[in-house]
């Protein structure tokens, strides 16, 4: 054989097939949390399609089953990392957003109570 016709052949890898994500037995459900969990990333998100390797029903199926327990408060709708994080950056911030009109009347505030206290 030479060498021109060798270059067309496509190497004949084996690759292991990937089983379904979601089994034949399994019900796709807001209850089924186990089921649920593996489709949402650590941050609180549905995963995207693509990613979950599922065809359009069944990511259907999973969006309407996470959004119904996150409804019915089985699901967060954030991660508690998150919300901590957001929150403590949040408290940081608050204090350059207050112009300096408002410090001055918070003070005043604040000065006309310890006043009020110590009368």
């Amino acid at each position: 054989m030479d060498k021109s016709k060798r270059l067309y052949f496509k190497s004949k890898r084996s690759f292991r097939r990937r089983l379904p994500p979601i089994g034949s037995g399994d019900r796709i459900d807001y209850r089924n949390m186990s089921l649920i969990s593996r489709f949402i990333s650590e941050q609180g998100k549905i995963l995207s399609r693509r990613v979950n390797r599922l065809n359009l029903k069944q990511q259907r199926l999973i969006t309407i089953a996470i959004k119904q327990a996150r409804i019915l408060s089985l699901l967060p709708f954030l991660s508690n990392e998150k919300q901590f994080e957001r929150g403590e950056s949040a408290a940081r911030t608050a204090g350059l957003r207050i112009k300096k009109g408002d410090r001055l009347t918070l003070h005043l505030n604040q000065n006309s109570n310890t006043n009020s206290k110590a009368d």
